[in-house]
């Protein structure tokens, strides 16, 4: 049928459809034969496209993916594989098949620690987590470009020296945990959610002290809406460094009238530690990249709290190495838009192979 001049346009209509998926298996036969004057048996080398073990990478990398990215158990993996795949795989073999993606992992983990020291910002924060039946700490620290995950049994100054390196010159954002305390008030950002949450704690203890939580929580209210708009290229630098001196300066007598009753019980040691801080309050305000919350490192354990909730932490030390590398990689994968699952791929081919891993550091621009 022609189409007329008064005709609407066509309709389009997509629909998106999995193809169905069933896993390839190929055999490679391997010639051996016998010398006839010696007895000797010679056998065909195993051919470089047949990898190593008993799974491809691809699979290899979807197992993986589904326990380490998605948070399966080993049981539901090995359940969604035999689903979806039509692969027969045992608990026992996928978990194999973490450590030597573990192993694979483990020069790409080692190029981000040493990345992440040279970062001008980075972002720190710290949760529960079990090993066994030991106590440990879930660290994070959070660039632009990455993310390094550390479980370590101590939550002590010790392993944020260690995370950050001996050289570290740049500004960390996190909340006020003492372990940061070591470094410079130059060289700190105090997280201002953690600060609204201290101040709605206040505004909420009882009616006395509510005008004064409300006084606190206002003033934080108009900070960030210069801040928004700073972030919103509304006003440039210069004129938010204007517009946060008065509102410093009504911050800073509020907290010193919080020294004083009938505040001072409630809220005199926050006001006392904010005012000894005060310089690490600002550090947004004329340092370009740092930003007035920790809400990045925040974020970036949020799958490892849903993590630890439904798996109960790890039960060796290989387990988390494991959780450390694949949520490092996962983690700054995201970040930079890559694909986590060809990553994998590539790092799980070249390891048994000696090839040079792939790398998560950006190439330095010129």
């Amino acid at each position: 049928m022609e189409v007329g001049p008064c005709d609407p346009a066509d309709e389009r209509v997509q629909v998106v459809e999995l193809p169905p998926v069933r896993a390839e298996v190929t055999e490679y036969r391997l010639a051996a034969r016998r010398c006839r004057s010696c007895g000797t048996i010679t056998r065909a080398g195993r051919p470089a496209e047949a990898g190593v073990g008993a799974f491809g990478p691809r699979l290899h990398a979807m197992a993986t993916l589904l326990v380490g990215r998605y948070r399966l158990s080993r049981r539901e993996a090995v359940a969604c594989l035999a689903e979806l795949g039509e692969v027969e795989l045992s608990v026992g073999a996928l978990a194999r098949l973490e450590q030597a993606t573990s192993s694979a992992l483990e020069p790409v983990v080692d190029e981000v620690a040493l990345a992440v020291q040279q970062a001008p910002v980075a972002n720190l924060d710290e949760t529960g987590w079990w090993q066994g039946k030991t106590r440990s700490w879930l660290w994070t620290v959070v660039t632009d470009t990455l993310t390094l995950f550390r479980l370590d049994p101590s939550r002590s100054k010790a392993v944020a020296q260690a995370l950050l390196g001996p050289d570290w010159t740049g500004i960390v954002g996190s909340d006020r945990y003492s372990a940061y305390r070591y470094l410079p008030l130059d060289q700190r950002q105090l997280c201002w959610a953690h600060l609204i949450r201290d101040f709605r704690k206040i505004a909420a203890y009882n009616q006395h002290q509510r005008p004064f939580g409300e006084r606190l929580l206002g003033i934080a209210t108009r900070i960030f809406a210069v801040w928004y708009r700073f972030r919103a290229t509304a006003i440039d630098r210069p004129t938010l460094l204007l517009e946060m001196t008065p509102l410093q300066a009504e911050l800073h007598q509020a907290l010193e009238d919080g020294l004083k009753p009938p505040h001072a019980v409630v809220a005199g040691a926050l006001c006392g530690n904010l005012l000894d801080s005060w310089p690490a309050l600002w550090t947004f305000t004329r340092v370009a990249g740092v930003e007035p919350t920790n809400n990045a490192a925040e974020r970036a354990l949020r799958p490892a709290v849903l993590w630890r909730k439904g798996s109960f932490g790890t039960q060796s030390n290989d387990g988390s190495r494991f959780v450390e590398r694949i949520m490092t990689v996962a983690t700054s994968c995201k970040q930079q838009g890559r694909s986590l699952l060809d990553f994998l791929i590539t790092a799980i081919t070249a390891a048994p192979l000696g090839l040079p891993p792939p790398s998560l550091v950006p190439a330095p621009t010129a």
